[in-house]
């Protein structure tokens, strides 16, 4: 787990845009996907906001431990080894959600639009296909029942009790919500814009994002992995973690408008 920013601000700039990283996880990215293209079936109006319904379920749950953490904050503390298990586990997931992607991207037919390929979703089994709101909120809220999403949750909210109470906690439950909640619900819209083309160029777009996403989840990992190998790479990237979070949602935010852009051109022949 990240050390995060001892300064208040810098803690809540810090902390959107953590959200906004989440809400490109290839698992979520995965999910939104299938929910909207069962929807462009089912119910196309309801196609385009599967991403917000979902982020907003995802959001819940956030708040729940967030504030849960805060108000407990006291009679806790949080053991050596936590963050040591937490990167474990982050490192591990980035590696194979990195690898199936690049995979999905290399096995795709010439014809075929790559779809992302996430771990969660898989264990969802048919909520991954329903057409209510609430329900699509509730597959966003099951996702967040997960060690990435609680850990992550229970360390804002201990870090906020640094500066205050439970609303502190709560603040930066809003501000990860709410940069979750942006990507998310740009990724629903654009993946029903996608299979609405449907057209030679939406081919190459789906293979741009999947392929950043893959590429990003296996950087993130490697670097994990020098952090943890090597003392002089942990020592000079701390402090950096608002920079890093910058570049990473920024080179996601660069690819996806080529990719959008890509989109508004005509299909070729």
């Amino acid at each position: 787990m990240e050390p995060l920013p001892t300064d208040w601000l810098s803690l809540l700039i810090l902390t959107f845009v953590l959200g906004m990283k989440h809400g490109f996880d290839a698992d979520h990215l995965a999910t939104i996907d299938g929910l909207t293209r069962f929807n462009a079936r089912q119910n196309p109006c309801l196609a385009r906001f599967c991403g917000t319904l979902f982020s907003l379920g995802h959001g819940a749950v956030v708040i729940v431990i967030a504030l849960g953490v805060s108000i407990l904050a006291g009679q806790w503390e949080v053991p050596a080894w936590f963050g040591m298990l937490g990167s474990v586990i982050s490192i591990t997931f980035l590696v194979l959600l990195g690898s199936l992607n690049l995979a999905a991207v290399l096995r795709a037919e010439p014809d075929e639009m790559v779809q992302p390929v996430g771990l969660k979703g898989r264990l969802l089994g048919r909520l991954r296909h329903v057409s209510h709101p609430a329900l699509i909120a509730l597959v966003g809220a099951l996702f967040a029942l997960s060690f990435d999403t609680l850990s992550q949750a229970a360390f804002f909210a201990l870090t906020a009790t640094q500066f205050g109470g439970w609303q502190h906690a709560l603040l930066l439950a809003l501000l990860f919500i709410a940069g979750m909640l942006l990507t998310d619900g740009i990724n629903g819209l654009w993946i029903a814009r996608l299979i609405a083309k449907a057209d030679q160029v939406a081919l190459v777009a789906s293979r741009v994002m999947a392929l950043v996403v893959s590429g990003i989840s296996l950087l993130v990992a490697a670097f994990g992995v020098a952090k943890m190998l090597s003392p002089g790479i942990d020592a000079w990237s701390e402090g950096k973690e608002l920079v890093f979070g910058f570049a990473l949602v920024a080179i996601i935010a660069v690819s996806f408008l080529v990719a959008v852009r890509l989109t508004r051109r005509p299909a070729l022949i």
